[in-house]
């Protein structure tokens, strides 16, 4: 069931996603060759303990529980890498996907950097998976459907000659950080028989991501990181977006 949130709630999900959003600034600041994966996650936990946050990552439940706040994949991972002693190089793309809960309710978002000088194939999957989610947000203000702003994000990645991932999606949130509905980045016979109708008071996270290749991935012995089949780079970009009387607004926005 979908929980369409007032406009006071909405105002307590912007704080709890204006801080992950600093979050993200302080990564930000700290993507660089060298660095080491632990090293970012350590800075964003003690971001979050500072503000009486609670970490949404850590903790989730699997055959080992998920030990870190933040996801850090490299280059080839998808999502749900695990930080550790590993350094960023040079060429690297590194996407960071982090959220909080704030006094009872979450933000969740996720992006991708480029570690210094990257590769033209790299610098156009950045972009491209950027423009993915900003075209979902503005398409929202346009259409009444999800379906419909799912293939538009599908089309643009393709005419890139780049894949969706179909095996992860977006979400609502709240209270919680996994509400219903399920949010694709892509259509399929699914999205159409769980299309759900763009309103004020809906919360979602919206988070395309695109591989340079094929769609395909497999999942490591770790239990958590997933990597492209091909070994090719791949991006993740991810905002709490709410829909409200104005449109949609961006509860994690880019902070300068």
């Amino acid at each position: 069931m979908i929980i369409l949130k007032s406009r006071r709630e909405i105002d307590r999900m912007r704080q709890a996603g204006l801080l992950v959003s600093e979050a993200h600034q302080l990564i930000a600041s700290m993507v660089r060759p060298g660095i080491r994966t632990r090293d970012i996650d350590r800075a964003v936990e003690k971001l979050f303990d500072k503000h009486g946050a609670i970490p949404l990552f850590k903790g989730v439940p699997g055959p080992v529980p998920f030990p870190s706040v933040c996801c850090i994949s490299v280059n080839e991972e998808i999502v749900h890498g695990i930080p550790g002693t590993r350094k960023l190089e040079a060429g690297d793309i590194v996407s960071v996907d982090t959220g909080c809960k704030l006094n009872g309710w979450c933000g969740d978002s996720a992006w991708t950097y480029p570690v210094g000088e990257v590769d033209d194939e790299k610098r156009l999957l950045l972009k491209v998976g950027e423009e993915t989610l900003n075209l979902a947000i503005e398409q929202m203000a346009k259409c009444r459907w999800w379906s419909e702003v799912a293939t538009q994000m599908e089309e643009h990645v393709a005419s890139y000659g780049f894949s969706s991932v179909v095996d992860f999606v977006g979400h609502g949130i709240g209270r919680e950080m996994h509400e219903d509905p399920q949010v694709p980045h892509y259509m399929d016979d699914e999205t159409v028989e769980k299309d759900f109708e763009l309103k004020p008071g809906l919360v979602i996270a919206v988070e395309p991501m695109v591989n340079a290749g094929t769609e395909e991935l497999f999942l490591s012995k770790d239990h958590w990181t997933v990597f492209t089949r091909d070994h090719r780079p791949s991006v993740h970009f991810e905002h709490t977006v709410a829909m409200t009387a104005d449109g949609p607004e961006i509860l994690t926005p880019r902070l300068a």
